[in-house]
């Protein structure tokens, strides 16, 4: 199971008859979202929505757009959310720093918590002590 090839929802009548360009549709179909399972690519999806997306990378492919030009149309049309892997932009920056800033307050709270330890030996009881430890132990 772990060699068996991604099933691809990609429709015969959609399939391009030049190679090369039917190779470039699917690299680009690969990095947008499905707006209908959200969790897919237009590539892996069976949704209506994401047919016509196929369908419309395509005609922009067969028009003779390169392939930055087809996202670009795509992001114009149904937004940056229709990307996969977000662009790294002022507005999206929160989104690509939060990992780093959890692992940087993680880090600095286990150095916190390193610190509080005592720093000298660990004190010993005293031989008073001791043995009115052992008197209280023995009377019960």
């Amino acid at each position: 199971m772990a060699f068996a090839a991604p099933a691809h929802a990609v429709q015969p009548d959609e399939v391009l008859k030049d190679p090369v360009l039917e190779h470039r549709a699917r690299e680009i179909s690969s990095e947008l979202r499905c707006l209908v399972c959200q969790n897919q690519s237009i590539d892996d999806s069976d949704a209506p929505l994401a047919k016509d997306l196929r369908v419309i990378v395509r005609e922009r492919l067969q028009k003779g757009d390169s392939d930055p030009a087809v996202l670009r149309y795509v992001v114009d049309r149904y937004g940056e959310f229709v990307l996969l892997r977000p662009v790294f932009a002022l507005h999206t920056l929160l989104l690509w720093l939060t990992p780093i800033l959890a692992v940087l307050l993680g880090g600095f709270g286990i150095w916190r918590l390193a610190r509080r330890r005592p720093a000298g030996p660990v004190r010993t009881l005293s031989a008073a002590e001791e043995a009115e430890v052992a008197a209280l132990l023995r009377r019960e």
